[in-house]
């Protein structure tokens, strides 16, 4: 376990070490563009600043683009309860609470590291679950902040976001740019280059996605029902959001690979992509651990 959570950290550094080179590969393309060499400076200087706000505020987002709120334990007593209890089990520091109005069963966890982090119920996910299973879920929520997945996702969540705005910057400066005619090749590179941009995004956000493991859900199943010492309450609840169905109403790709079950609508294509396991294959390995008992 230790090591996994030494790996995580590992990745958290090569996931903003590439960030760095890539926005400052873009930097130095667009300051070609335009034949100033002090825009290489200046999106290097955006995109560190951006990415220490989203250290220390991706939670913040994350919460806000969901629509969450943060309860106290008047207003839940019961979510609050199992995650106070969770915490204790675990001698970890209570994270704070959020709920989603959201009929579709999930959860989420986010934050930089166990002292700052949170965890958040949608409203369907505690109307059909039975307590075993919340606490199974909570649990799984728990193992992300334990194992510092919290932290890589954090550091994806802000990469997605920085590479969709320098993409739209690209493409708004390839339509709206200077396009002189005596300068046709520096027009012609405007729009090479705004194409690369509308290319780039959405492949850096899936490779970005894809370096969160499908691992480290399957670790999550793991010390979530290491944690309860009752793996069925987990594989219960998963069964019943592979029934229900765990797309949520307000669709947020840059957020997806927190959630606990898929968010996304279901794409025969977008599936190949997914950073979820399946779920089938999730309840296969929860029961087995199960039966090893």
């Amino acid at each position: 376990m230790y090591s996994e959570i030494a790996a995580n950290k590992r990745k958290t550094l090569l996931l903003m070490v590439g960030f760095a080179g890539l926005v400052a590969v873009i930097g130095f393309v667009f300051s070609k563009i335009y034949g100033n060499p002090s825009l290489t400076l200046a999106v290097g200087i955006g995109g560190i600043l951006y990415a220490i706000i989203q250290y220390f505020a991706a939670d913040k987002l994350a919460v806000a683009v969901n629509g969450a709120k943060q309860i106290e334990k008047a207003d839940n007593p019961r979510l609050w309860r199992i995650v106070e209890n969770l915490s204790i089990a675990e001698g970890m520091p209570m994270p704070r609470v959020y709920i989603m109005n959201d009929p579709a069963p999930n959860a989420f966890a986010s934050g930089r590291d166990p002292q700052h982090s949170l965890v958040c119920a949608t409203t369907g996910l505690l109307d059909i679950m039975e307590d075993s299973e919340l606490e199974g879920v909570f649990a799984h929520e728990l193992g992300h902040i334990k194992n510092y997945d919290i932290r890589v996702s954090m550091i994806a969540f802000g990469l997605v976001s920085v590479v969709s705005i320098l993409s739209d910057i690209f493409l708004r400066a390839m339509f709206w740019g200077n396009r002189d005619d005596d300068n046709s090749s520096s027009s012609g590179a405007f729009m090479i280059i705004g194409i690369i941009a509308a290319i780039i995004a959405p492949i850096a956000a899936t490779m970005i996605q894809l370096a969160i493991s499908r691992k480290r859900e399957y670790l999550a199943d793991a010390t979530g029902a290491l944690t309860t010492r009752h793996p069925d309450g987990l594989a219960r609840a998963l069964t019943k959001i592979g029934q229900a169905g765990s797309s949520l109403r307000r669709q947020n790709t840059s957020t997806a690979h927190l959630f606990f079950a898929n968010p996304l609508k279901k794409r025969a294509f977008a599936n190949l992509f997914s950073t979820h396991p399946p779920i089938e294959e999730r309840v296969r390995r929860l029961q087995d651990m199960g039966r090893h008992e």
